[in-house]
């Protein structure tokens, strides 16, 4: 146990966070097994499960829980996975990804430098 109060109070802290921290990654947890197993099994309900996993990743990033890239890359499996599924039952919509396609940008052609002849004079 600490001795400084400063650390006393830092370590409460700590642990006020350490919970609060720990609802929104276990939720998010469990939403994304949730979603996996939806696409396991074929679920009717598969989108529903996917897009909730990614609203719970969304919030756990904002919250500061988890990483912003960690939770793209977890979404983007997800969504991966979502687009290449066969549901059992063939519906007539096509599965729509929630996510907004970016227009890509061109990358920007590197322009090399022109070459200067090396103009050798004999005189």
């Amino acid at each position: 146990m600490a001795n400084i109060k400063s650390q006393i109070k830092r370590n409460r802290q700590n642990e006020k966070r350490r919970v609060r921290n720990r609802t929104f990654r276990g939720a998010a947890r469990t939403a994304v097994t949730n979603a996996r197993a939806a696409l396991t099994k074929n679920d009717p309900n598969t989108k529903e499960a996917v897009m909730k996993a990614i609203s719970l990743l969304d919030k756990a990033a904002q919250q500061g829980v988890l990483h912003p890239n960690n939770a793209a890359r977890r979404k983007g499996r997800l969504m991966k996975k979502l687009a290449s599924f066969k549901p059992a039952e063939t519906s007539a919509k096509p599965v729509e990804s929630p996510v907004e396609e970016k227009k890509a940008k061109k990358p920007a052609a590197k322009k090399a430098a022109p070459k200067k002849a090396a103009a050798k004079k004999s005189g």
